[in-house]
């Protein structure tokens, strides 16, 4: 698996990671049998960086991984966490206090002394421009609570602000072919400052693998039923925005233009991965094959460029008009 630094950490980090949001809540249920089993099976095809939240499952992706953890032989994974979306969505909540606090309950859950990477956790955009939130954040590495931090964001701007402030060690942002205006600036800011870009939703919430038609259903808790208008957070995280029916029309066109040999899954990721400026991706994973088949992407040769080409077009024709002015 290739290794590509973590921005401003200087960790090597595998370029197909592990996104666990449906480890801990949201994507249906998962048993922790299960769980554990995708962990091993990632971290045996040479994943060597875990994404996860506070707030998956109110900690459960967290303390699952920590159990992984406690129990793995050799080196662990970098572990990146996020805080502050299990409290309402107020600036005024992004304090010192409460980092410590958060930050102390994601210390107990994933069994670690020092956090590897603690991002802000899609903030309300003031938050990002506030100097009393870095220099919150900086304490806690001065402490030793966490060794890095960076930020996980929905839209460029608040992407190209916080890779401005000195501290960043990365910013986390989807990019998938259903959603490139972070190509435009976002990217070639991050790789000038020397700031980590984390991939998440590479694969538009599954739409990208074309497993879905347009009477595919899901869980009734599964994000992809509840959340299709941004019903209970930002309806960017759903389907990277796009609507359903325009989805799965979309993916369809995608599917035909990746080479033999490999799944829709694995260009979608392909595709990622070659992006300048991008160091790792975070697919998510349901079951050890799927995770396999993740990591497996990143040992095919990158899309040739009239592929690079087609996919541009069809953004363009299909995927533009109802995004790219959003985020």
């Amino acid at each position: 698996m290739q290794q590509r630094i973590l921005g401003r950490t200087g960790r090597p980090v595998s370029v197909v990671g592990l996104g666990t949001w449906q480890l801990g809540a949201d994507w249906g249920n998962v048993t922790e049998r299960d769980a554990l089993a995708v962990l091993e099976a990632a971290a045996e095809a040479g994943v060597t960086f875990f994404d996860t939240a506070d707030v998956y499952g109110d900690g459960r992706s967290e303390q699952l991984i920590g159990k992984f953890l406690a129990a793995a032989p050799g080196p662990a994974p970098m572990v990146a966490t996020k805080m502050g979306r299990r409290v309402p969505q107020d600036p005024a909540q992004f304090t010192l206090a409460n980092f410590r606090a958060w930050t102390d309950r994601s210390r107990a859950n994933l069994g670690v002394d020092v956090l590897d990477l603690v991002q802000l956790h899609c903030p309300p955009a003031p938050v990002f421009s506030s100097p009393a939130v870095y220099d919150a954040l900086d304490t806690l590495v001065a402490e030793r609570r966490i060794a890095a931090y960076g930020v996980s964001v929905e839209t460029c701007r608040e992407a190209l602000t916080a890779i401005a402030r000195p501290g960043t060690a990365s910013v986390q942002i989807i990019l998938n072919a259903f959603r490139l205006k972070p190509l435009d600036q976002v990217l070639p800011a991050a790789e000038a400052a020397g700031v980590a870009i984390i991939a998440r939703v590479p694969l538009a919430s599954g739409l990208l693998s074309g497993r879905y038609g347009p009477d595919t259903t899901f869980a009734a808790d599964d994000h992809r039923s509840y959340n299709r208008h941004g019903e209970a957070f930002d309806v960017g995280e759903t389907f990277s925005g796009v609507d359903y029916p325009i989805g799965v029309a979309a993916a369809r066109e995608f599917a035909a233009l990746v080479p033999e040999g490999i799944t829709p899954a694995q260009a979608a990721l392909r595709w990622v991965i070659q992006q300048p400026g991008v160091t790792t991706v975070i697919p998510g994973a349901r079951d050890p094959e799927q995770a396999r088949q993740n990591a497996a992407a990143a040992q095919l040769p990158p899309l040739a460029d009239p592929v690079l080409a087609a996919v541009r077009d069809l953004y363009d024709r299909r995927i533009r008009g109802q995004v790219h002015h959003r985020w």
